[in-house]
């Protein structure tokens, strides 16, 4: 559940990444231009796959927890880790669902 927590908290990050690319290209968008910001194609790609998919690793990572403190077995993991998911979570939720 460790490795698993701090992949989350990759994701998480790279959701943060990927808003913030959203936001500048959306800014500096020009008809006809499909120009990207990060010229390294394949890295933003990945950014983008990463941040837009960990909504679904974050809610399954979330679920698992709850069966796994429900068992009392999660006790090892750091709770600073656990809360900023969470929050990454509520965030991600306003982002995809209620934003715009």
């Amino acid at each position: 559940m460790r490795i698993f927590s701090r992949f989350i908290f990759l994701c998480n990050l790279c959701f943060v990444v990927f808003v913030v690319l959203r936001f500048i290209e959306n800014a500096n968008k020009k008809p006809g231009n499909a120009g990207a910001i990060i010229k390294l194609q394949p890295l933003e790609n990945t950014l983008v796959i990463l941040g837009y998919s960990a909504i679904i690793f974050n809610f399954i990572y979330h679920l698992a927890l709850l069966i796994f403190l429900a068992s009392r077995s999660a006790n090892n993991l750091p709770k600073w880790i656990i809360w900023i998911n969470f929050l990454f979570l509520v965030v991600q939720v306003y982002y995809f669902f209620f934003y715009e």
